[in-house]
């Protein structure tokens, strides 16, 4: 069976929050503030999936992962504290919404989705790839490292549980 992603579409919506709500309860359970706020909403998400930033991961045929691709910079991202951005006037994609489900956790798919997203955003001239985490979030800080991405810095967020994540930046050819 085949692994792959696609852009998600509103008949995802029902699998993406199943994902989200089972990553919420595993950065809970780790005492991770992260999402305990309330979002990302489905309302988020159909968003995300109208403006095309949004896709999933697939494995044989269910959908096991959902990330953002955004290809606009963002203003939380204008300004990072304790560091800097290696490539302040180069256009930037940023990874959003990463979630993975219980089920498929372990499987190294995480890297995949990151790999593909890379793919997708260097395929319309991307160099610059950017993400936040929490500081509690380890897996994600572990994950970005595992695929070159460098710790830059703080960044603040709209977040009403704690707004202060680390910013993650990879640079490619």
């Amino acid at each position: 069976m085949a692994t792959y992603i696609r852009r998600a579409t509103k008949e995802d919506l029902p699998a993406i929050m199943a994902i989200i709500a089972q990553a919420k309860e595993f950065l809970k359970d780790n005492d991770n503030p992260q999402w305990q706020d309330g979002h990302p909403t489905t309302a988020m998400i159909t968003a995300d999936i109208d403006h095309g930033y949004s896709w999933v991961l697939i494995d044989g045929d269910r959908v096991v992962e959902t990330a953002d691709l955004q290809l606009a910079p963002e203003a939380n991202y204008e300004a990072i504290q304790d560091g800097a951005w290696a490539q302040v006037d180069e256009p930037y994609a940023i990874i959003h919404r990463v979630a993975i489900g219980a089920a498929a956790s372990g499987h190294h798919l995480g890297e995949l989705m990151f790999s593909n997203l890379i793919t997708v955003g260097r395929l319309q001239g991307i160099r610059n790839f950017r993400y936040d985490t929490h500081r509690k979030n380890i897996p994600m800080q572990k994950l970005g490292k595992t695929l070159g991405f460098v710790e830059r810095g703080t960044v603040y967020i709209q977040d009403e549980t704690d707004a202060e994540h680390l910013g993650f930046e990879l640079n490619i050819q």
